[in-house]
């Protein structure tokens, strides 16, 4: 648990932040944190003043330090704030670059960057708690995965941290490349290379290739988990030996694997795992349901082996793994009728986490007389095939035992023609439409998956499902 602002350690000395920016400090103060968001700055931080696309930080220095912050970096004069509480800059993007650097050549931690179509966050999240058991960890918080986030995720790490484990996200060519060179890491792995962000790319091939431009930033004697089920793999394979990496750790069920999955076995609330890592078995629980987080966590066990932890403190945090908000969360709701069940995976969407997740909803046992309900939302960015896309999931869902479908978006809806009648629950242009529907469907017993990628707003449907129960006690 990250400590209260007041109680952390100083990260940045006023002296140490202008030789990083090459900016002019006003007065001489420390920070323990580092913000580019005044709505969550928190006291004793550093707030950069960003200039983005809707609002310039520059406009907020003052409430941040009335918040508590100990500074601001800014590129220009701000009135009404006192001097010594400035750090001015000719850039404060270029600043955040600056402290990112600086951050990154006075560690001495072992660094891991993990970029992939799917399961990149969830396995960031996994790799952070396994490798805590073995020493001081820093980690991207949330998905900070972008030009701004991947550095300020930089410069909050600790000079004395062990580990950092940073993600890199992208949906065009040419965005991992330069973060990379940032975190300069010393292990890097990509989860896997699926069919998203079609809209910009011209096909699966160049999207793999663009996750192969983390290996632009790996050390010398760096290495490279890869992901031996992937159609794939050769073609990262051959890319991340020609970007000089020394050693190739792969994992998968594929028995030439390094960290093999030998078998994965559900349970009401998570999963047993036997692996093999190298010649050495493993057999460990895991606290949150689904064969694709049994894959998550035996990446996390090779990554884990190439940053020198120890497997065995490793593998002892993933029993105590639960699944975050939109992210497999399981909420239960009390009705006359009973208890209903929504699983949360609203946070994100693509063809293959929808598998996924119907794959755990197909192991998950509803309550008495109740019925597994799914209900979807439009996936993003998939360009000229996307009604395509999207329709090849009917198949799974009748091969997952789906007794009830909804969906919303401008393509998700054509999938109800495509299953069996009995199946068909209703279909709505939003959400917010949607969710009323879904909502007058249910009954106590249901087990109800909720799904689509963010910009769908599926969070909506379970918001309204949850508030179910507070109106009967009403």
């Amino acid at each position: 648990m990250t400590p209260p602002a007041e109680q952390r350690p100083t990260l940045w000395e006023a002296v140490d932040a202008a030789a990083a920016t090459g900016g002019r400090a006003g007065g001489d103060w420390a920070a323990n944190g580092v913000s580019i968001d005044s709505r969550t700055v928190e006291p004793g931080e550093l707030f950069i003043a960003i200039a983005g696309p809707t609002n310039d930080g520059h406009d907020f220095v003052a409430d941040a330090l009335t918040k508590g912050a100990a500074a601001a970096v800014v590129s220009r004069d701000i009135r009404d704030v006192e001097p010594g509480r400035l750090l001015k800059v000719k850039n404060t993007d270029d600043a955040l670059r600056g402290l990112a650097i600086a951050a990154r050549a006075r560690s001495k931690a072992r660094i891991c960057a993990i970029t992939g179509s799917v399961g990149k966050t969830g396995t960031k999240e996994m790799l952070a708690a396994a490798l805590a058991k073995s020493g001081k960890v820093t980690a991207t918080a949330g998905n900070l995965n972008n030009h701004w986030g991947l550095p300020l995720s930089l410069a909050r790490m600790p000079a004395d941290a062990d580990f950092g484990v940073f993600e890199i996200g992208m949906n065009h060519a040419g965005e991992i490349s330069p973060l990379s060179k940032l975190a300069r890491p010393d292990v890097v792995m990509i989860t896997a290379v699926e069919a998203v962000h079609l809209e910009f790319f011209k096909d699966v091939e160049a999207i793999a290739d663009a996750k192969a431009e983390i290996f632009d930033g790996l050390v010398a004697d760096g290495t490279a988990v890869l992901n031996r089920d992937s159609p794939h793999f050769d073609r990262l394979l051959e890319k991340a030996r020609a970007a000089g990496a020394k050693t190739i750790w792969s994992f998968g069920v594929h028995s030439f694997s390094n960290t093999r999955l030998v078998s994965y076995t559900p349970q009401p609330a998570g999963g047993l795992v036997q692996a093999t890592v190298g010649g050495r078995h493993l057999r460990y629980t895991l606290g949150i349901s689904g064969r694709h987080w049994a894959l998550n966590s035996i990446a996390v066990v090779a990554a884990a082996q190439a940053l020198g932890a120890d497997l065995d403190f490793a593998i002892q945090a993933f029993v105590e793994m639960t699944p975050g908000k939109g992210r497999g969360q399981r909420i239960e709701v009390a009705l006359k009728s009973g208890k209903l069940t929504v699983i949360d995976e609203t946070y994100n969407a693509s063809a293959a986490s929808i598998r996924a997740a119907l794959e755990v909803l197909a192991t998950q046992k509803p309550g008495r007389g109740g019925r597994r309900i799914v209900v979807l939302g439009d996936m993003l960015e998939l360009g000229e095939r996307a009604q395509e896309i999207h329709l090849e999931l009917a198949d799974d869902i009748v091969a997952h035992d789906a007794d009830m479908v909804f969906a919303c978006g401008q393509y998700m809806p054509a999938i109800l023609d495509h299953i069996p009648e009995d199946m068909q629950g209703a279909t709505a242009p939003s959400s917010a439409e949607l969710a009323p529907m879904v909502a007058d469907a249910v009954r106590g017993g249901d087990l109800v998956l909720v799904k689509g990628s963010n910009g769908s707003r599926m969070g909506v449907v379970v918001d309204t499902l949850a508030a179910l129960g507070a109106a009967e006690k009403e």
